[in-house]
């Protein structure tokens, strides 16, 4: 590479680790490196939860959790649903492991104890594959975009699910995606509370109030609410235009 995306961006790094004495050392390493760290997770649903919260940009995850789930079933979690490139981390190695670990699609694989040096490389060439893969995916689906305009320099992409503001991809929660695809799908259509909040988390009785939190994180989180509340009908998407 021609550049150090190391010395040129900070990244906020999720250490998936369940010895604490390792995920400290980690920590240490990664912030030596000048790098941020978005948390440590020593059990698969921490990890999974601090996903959801912070959206981290780089997941560390050590294979073997002493879990029911495996870091393995964790990374599987974190690509399909966040995007999350995925460095894996082992204290050994044999042909099966490695096989079930690339079922998660990793970006890197490195054995513990591993030095500064080639923690750098793994996070570098990790982070190199991810922009250059998705910058071209964006190239690729661009005559197929169908964007949605929301008013102060956002935009919604219906195609990739991807929000959009002042042109850069904005990032989201699972349950916030889910939120844009379900009053999206129809845009300008009012669409029912118990329907919003069953397609977000697959309840039969809804919880208004969760709904409600969630739109209410999400307007300030991105300063704006592009959402509108219908009385007592539900909730639709405040669209200022439409571009196919």
């Amino acid at each position: 590479m021609s550049s150090n995306l190391l010395a040129n961006k900070n990244f906020d790094v999720l250490i998936v680790e369940d010895e604490p004495i390792l995920a400290v050392a980690m920590e240490l390493k990664l912030k030596k490196l000048g790098l941020n760290v978005s948390g440590i997770a020593t059990s698969p649903e921490h990890a999974i939860l601090n996903a959801q919260n912070t959206y981290p940009d780089i997941a560390i995850i050590d294979i073997n959790l002493n879990a029911k789930k495996t870091g393995i079933d964790v990374a599987n979690y974190l690509w399909k649903n966040f995007n999350i490139p995925i460095i894996f981390l082992t204290s050994y190695y044999n042909d099966n492991i490695l096989n079930q670990a690339m079922e998660a699609e990793p970006y890197a694989y490195l054995i513990k104890p591993c030095r500064d040096e080639e923690l750098k490389v793994a996070i570098n060439t990790a982070m190199h594959k991810h922009q250059f893969f998705f910058k071209n995916k964006k190239v690729l689906t661009k005559e197929k975009s169908d964007f949605i305009y929301l008013g102060n320099s956002a935009k919604y992409d219906k195609t990739t699910s991807e929000l959009y503001i002042d042109d850069e991809v904005f990032k989201l929660t699972k349950n916030e995606r889910k939120l844009f695809e379900i009053l999206t799908k129809d845009a300008g259509k009012v669409i029912s509370f118990d329907t919003i909040f069953n397609f977000i988390w697959r309840e039969d009785v809804y919880d208004l109030s969760k709904l409600r939190s969630l739109i209410y994180r999400l307007k300030n989180k991105i300063g704006f609410n592009p959402f509108e509340n219908l009385y007592e009908e539900g909730y639709r998407v405040k669209i200022v235009g439409k571009n196919l």
